[in-house]
């Protein structure tokens, strides 16, 4: 098993600062950049983070959910209580929708499929989850191929449920671990990216005052 990686060396990246996609009175939406902190660390050197950096513009700025850190992609901030509610209330809810695009190692043959396995934290490898049928909690994970390369596929996610390291655990279980990913590959895998080839392409709710549904899209970077 690797080592466990460490945020003692942060060097959070700083172009762009923050990359705004959409702003108005009631929310923020951003497109995170892999390696940089949603929201602050507990070690008080891991103070840069998405939503430190908003708040140098809007001050009122609160997100409403998170990505990993190496996960690029949208993320939407509340910019008054109200939007925080209404719009936490809809992740709460599974009201919102949410589609990320993976490379992962090796050719999956068919075109679609569901994963459908329980997960619990590795008490023993924190912050690392996997899969347990005994206490673990329902998840479920739909996938699409989009491209198959030499030694590679690139897929469309979607979560159904919201755990810890969803997608990776569950492209890891079926034999197809994320490339670049620092918890759950290793070897070739690891080193066929120099970052988590994971990106959260798109977001979709209701926005609190208008509510229109809208989704919000990020390009994917690899």
């Amino acid at each position: 098993m690797p080592a466990m990686p460490t945020l003692k060396d942060y060097f959070p990246p700083t172009d762009p600062y923050l990359n705004v996609i959409h702003v108005d009175d009631d929310i923020l939406v951003v497109d995170k950049q892999s390696g940089l902190l949603s929201v602050p660390g507990k070690d008080p050197s891991l103070w840069d983070c998405i939503e430190h950096r908003a708040r140098q513009t809007y001050p009122t700025a609160g997100m409403c959910h998170r990505l990993d850190k190496d996960t690029s992609g949208v993320l939407v901030l509340a910019l008054n209580k109200r939007a925080h509610g209404r719009i936490g209330s809809q992740f709460e809810h599974r009201q919102t929708t949410k589609s990320y695009i993976a490379r992962v190692s090796g050719i999956i043959a068919e075109d679609s499929g569901l994963i459908d396995l329980p997960l619990a934290t590795d008490w023993l490898n924190k912050p690392r989850q996997r899969v347990d049928h005994d206490h673990g909690r329902a998840s479920q994970t739909e996938w699409h191929v989009i491209e198959r390369e030499d030694n590679a596929t690139r897929v469309r996610l979607i979560p159904l449920t919201g755990r810890t390291h969803q997608l990776r655990v569950h492209m890891k279980a079926i034999g197809h671990v994320i490339l670049g990913d620092a918890f759950y590959s290793e070897g070739a895998d690891l080193a066929a990216a120099d970052r988590l080839q994971l990106h959260a392409a798109e977001l979709g709710f209701t926005h609190p005052t208008t509510e229109v549904f809208t989704t919000f899209v990020a390009p994917t970077p690899f």
